[in-house]
């Protein structure tokens, strides 16, 4: 990686700068990744969860709604107006994503019930919904924070691996030409002076 740096002293001081600030940049990268890997991980755990209560939820809708189709046949269950899903986000070291999930269902349509299995089954329905919600929103959380996560590495990774040392390799081949620069000045110096004992 080439280092364009301004000429003399003031790419030294250029290049310093720029270094301090590269540390500093992977010093807080470093800390935004400790949370984002700590959020990761919670989130992981969560997933797992909902995906489990959707998993059972949806078993139990299906089995009550089985049972309301057997006992007052298929009319019984025609659909319902559609839920209202509302989504608050949250949002961690830059990620934004979904943290919490409400669900608003309508009052059902229609007359009573033909069955005493269709009520059941509308709740199962229901909570049904509502796992598969949480469950999508929690899956989507964790993709944006494991997507932040592998960002953030890889920004450290560019700041430590590339640009830092070519950082450090233009700070160390500047102070060498201005190292040797000075060394032929002071020795022109001496000659003058030298030149000038003479005369």
């Amino acid at each position: 990686m080439k280092v364009h740096v301004p000429p003399g002293r003031a790419g030294r001081l250029w290049l310093r700068h720029r270094l301090a600030t590269a540390e500093r940049g992977i010093d807080l990268l470093e800390r935004k990744l400790r949370i984002l890997r700590q959020e990761q991980q919670r989130l992981k755990l969560l997933n797992e969860r909902t995906g489990r209560e959707w998993s059972a939820a949806l078993a139990r809708a299906e089995t009550w709604t089985l049972r309301a189709a057997t006992l007052a046949g298929e009319h019984a269950l025609r659909p319902a107006p559609p839920a209202e899903i509302t989504v608050e986000w949250a949002e961690v070291m830059g990620a934004a994503f979904p943290q919490h999930v409400r669900c608003l269902f309508p009052d059902p349509l229609g007359t009573l019930p033909l069955s005493a299995a269709v009520t059941p089954a509308r709740l199962a329905c229901r909570i049904a919904i509502e796992a598969a919600a949480k469950h999508a929103a929690t899956r989507e959380a964790l993709r944006v924070v494991t997507a932040e996560t592998a960002a953030t590495t890889t920004r450290i990774s560019a700041l430590r691996e590339r640009w830092t040392p070519a950082l450090r390799r233009a700070l160390t081949d500047l102070d060498l030409v201005l190292d040797e620069s000075e060394r032929a000045a002071a020795v022109q110096a001496r000659r003058r002076i030298g030149a000038a004992g003479e005369a």
